[in-house]
């Protein structure tokens, strides 16, 4: 509770007492009784009352002097006679007329008040919650105004993204300094597109700045723009810009811009008067209108940049994106440190080794890996985390969590142990493959049965074709080595053949590494940040007679990777057998537990 509340806490608590005393003072003061008409008559004749107030259906009167402690007094209907009676008795006495009219008009619009002073507290709020609100509200916008003590990052938050966050400091300057940047007639750039895989940090980049510049930073969703009434987006974006200009210089951060500035014409029927394309048109028109001297950052994230309108990428509009990517192996225990710090620690962690565990995680992953890692720590009652704890926390991740419960028969525990063992002594004896890490035939809860956790020593941004048959081989192993031991394949290898095609079929369509079809890409990657394909239906600008060569080709790579992996396994079949044997044992092994699996013993296949 803040000061002010306390304060008026305290009025309140005084005005309650004020009024118990004046209460009390009033109630010593006077004190009425109501006596029966007989009594009030002998109090007349006697000559004790002083005066009294004549009402349609009572009398009121004071008494001369206290009667039982009792100053005034009513009794009921004045009798026809008491007129005479009161003159006879030398008392002074008077008549009131009540007024009903105003009695009758209270009675009705005392509970009309009451009731719309509860509909306006208790409903409103829940009904402006449920975005309900009344008509005039409709089109103001929601956007949330943070100052810089509200954000509470800045870019000592910000990790492994160091070039993104260079870019990004020179907005911080522009907002502080910007007499600087105008010294040569250069300006700030109108708008600046936050691009990126999902969880890399873009929104958090926005925050930063805000909280580095301490400026107001006005925060808002795209999809919160559109609404079912027609127009609404449209006045929302307008209320956006005003209050933006009243308060510069300032930041605008729109989230999810993909929500807001879909490409026109694509995912909708309405033509130009859909909602969301006035609203689009109504932004467009805003950035067209403002002027980056008054000190107006718009910043916008999305992980969609492909669906975007042509006309909001323009230059002059987002004059300039910035990709926060992946992080490589140096960001990564950046970004680890960072969320680090906020758990307690065992001395001992390398958190270079812990980055070199998690290729490919993005800022979000690395954060949820620390949580996950600490709650493994305080379930086992440890004092503070080490890489026991990361390392649990990362199979956690990555292959879900351990169904003990779920028992399997003694055939189906066999063959999940000579697959993953296949797997992973291919592994161990391709050059370039990625060294195992662990081998564990314990069902997780992705609904695999085994796994082999293989990671690489280093960052990769390029793969020869050897090295993509290579893992073919690797990923057809498993299915290999169940064929040798028992001369049949089980479904095990379902996922398996899913990805050793798709890798044969780039091979063949995109990286034109096919000896037969060229140096030709036969399918263009339509998949975005998010890695999946947004159009349901791309038309084929080869023949059929190419399509029936590519099937071929793809089908001729997953045959040479079968029969390579049945003579890789064929020539180690003594460790095959002996790391099948062990792990239906233990369950899990490493390479320290199993030494045919250290990378030292790798051979050319």
């Amino acid at each position: 509770m803040d000061n002010k509340q306390q304060i008026h806490v305290w009025y309140f608590v005084a005005a309650f007492f004020g009024l118990l005393l004046v209460q009390s003072w009033l109630s010593q003061a006077s004190v009425t009784e109501r006596i029966p008409y007989s009594t009030f008559l002998e109090h007349l004749e006697a000559g004790k009352i002083a005066s009294v107030t004549v009402r349609a259906e009572e009398i009121e009167g004071r008494y001369r002097d206290p009667v039982d402690g009792n100053t005034h007094f009513i009794t009921n209907i004045v009798p026809p006679d008491l007129t005479a009676r009161l003159e006879q008795a030398g008392t002074e006495f008077d008549g009131t007329v009540q007024n009903t009219f105003l009695a009758a008009i209270l009675s009705w619009v005392v509970p009309m008040i009451l009731i719309f002073a509860l509909w306006s507290f208790f409903l409103r709020g829940a009904i402006d919650k449920q975005g309900l609100g009344g008509m005039m509200s409709v089109g103001k916008s929601r956007a949330k105004v943070y100052v810089e003590r509200d954000t509470g990052v800045t870019f000592e938050d910000v990790a492994g993204v160091e070039e993104a966050k260079a870019e990004l400091k020179e907005i911080v300057d522009f907002l502080k300094e910007p007499k600087k940047f105008g010294r040569l007639g250069a300006h700030i750039p109108k708008g600046i597109l936050l691009t990126g895989p999902p969880g890399t940090g873009k929104t958090l980049f926005a925050r930063a700045i805000a909280g580095e510049a301490g400026v107001p930073f006005f925060s808002i969703s795209g999809s919160e723009f559109v609404e079912m009434f027609v127009g609404v987006g449209a006045a929302r974006v307008r209320d956006l810009f005003d209050q933006a200009r009243k308060a510069a210089p300032c930041i605008i951060f729109i989230d999810e811009l993909d929500a807001l500035g879909r490409r026109r014409g694509i995912g909708g029927f309405g033509g130009g008067h859909d909602e969301k394309e006035q609203t689009l048109n109504q932004l467009l028109a805003e950035l067209d209108g403002f002027d980056p001297r008054e000190g107006i950052v718009l910043l916008a994230a999305t992980n969609r940049p492909e669906i975007l309108d042509p006309a909001l990428m323009r230059a002059g509009r987002f004059d300039r994106q910035v990709v926060v990517d992946r992080p490589d192996k140096t960001g990564r225990a950046a970004i680890l440190r960072v969320h680090l710090r906020k758990v307690k620690v065992d001395p001992a962690l390398d958190v270079d080794a812990a980055a070199g565990l998690t290729p490919g995680f993005t800022g979000a992953e690395l954060a949820n890996l620390v949580n996950e890692a600490t709650i493994h720590a305080t379930r086992r009652g440890a004092k503070a985390v080490g890489m026991t704890d990361i390392t649990s926390a990362l199979e956690r991740v990555v292959a879900g969590m351990e169904r003990k419960g779920r028992l399997l028969n003694p055939r189906e525990r066999e063959t999940v142990a000579w697959h993953e063992m296949g797997h992973a002594l291919a592994a161990a004896r391709l050059p370039g493959a990625d060294p195992v890490y662990k081998v564990s035939i314990i069902p997780r809860t992705i609904g695999a049965l085994g796994y082999t956790l293989t990671r690489p020593t280093e960052d990769r941004f390029l793969i020869t074709r050897t090295e993509l048959e290579n893992r073919m081989v690797m990923l057809m192993a498993g299915r290999a080595a169940e064929q040798i031991r028992f001369a049949e394949v089980s479904t095990g290898a379902a996922d398996d053949l899913v990805r050793a095609t798709d890798i044969a079929r780039q091979i063949v369509t995109r990286f034109g590494m096919h000896e037969t079809l060229g140096q030709a890409v036969l399918e263009q990657d339509r998949g975005g940040y998010l890695g999946e394909d947004h159009v349901s239906f791309t038309p084929r600008d080869h023949s059929e007679a190419t399509a029936r060569e590519v099937d071929l080709a793809v089908r001729g790579l997953l045959n040479t990777a079968f029969e390579r992996a049945i003579t890789l396994l064929k020539a180690c079949h003594a460790d095959l057998a002996a790391g099948a044997k062990l792990l239906m044992e233990r369950e899990t092994i490493t390479p320290a537990e199993f030494p045919p699996l250290r990378p030292q013993a790798a051979t050319a296949a």
